[in-house]
């Protein structure tokens, strides 16, 4: 399968997130996101991208010390039915960071984080959002 590269003005785009165990990384956001992998772990690296080779490349690095802060960067997963995917990632392994949704202008959410402690949000848009 050819994978579509997703540029800037001067090369590609591609996120890296870092993680202790690359397989277990890669098994949480392969199943969250409907990801596949590029092949076996290497020693530092792994990459998941979409199975039509169209999306953005998550590059996965092994690193040795633990998150101690909040992420300066996060994925946001934008869903119309906010209760079940947050169901469906905590069943893969994720974690509540909020006890409660968060509102605001019409849009809740819950902030989780994956396996690595690694914070992203599970997003319900208002009705608005999915009709353009």
């Amino acid at each position: 399968m050819t994978r579509t590269r997703h540029s800037y003005s001067h090369g590609d785009l591609v996120v890296v997130l870092d993680c202790a165990d690359l397989d277990r990384a890669a098994d949480f956001w392969t199943a969250a996101l409907g990801y596949v992998r590029t092949g076996p772990a290497g020693p530092t690296y792994l990459s998941v991208y979409p199975p039509e080779g169209a999306g953005c490349e998550i590059l996965l690095q092994r690193v040795s010390d633990e998150k101690r802060a909040k992420n300066r960067l996060h994925f946001d997963l934008r869903t119309r039915d906010l209760a079940a995917e947050v169901d469906r990632v905590l069943a893969l392994g994720a974690t509540l960071v909020t006890d409660q949704p968060i509102e605001e202008s019409g849009w809740l959410w819950h902030v989780l984080a994956d396996p690595d402690g690694n914070e992203f949000c599970v997003l319900q848009p208002p009705e608005s959002y999915w009709q353009d």
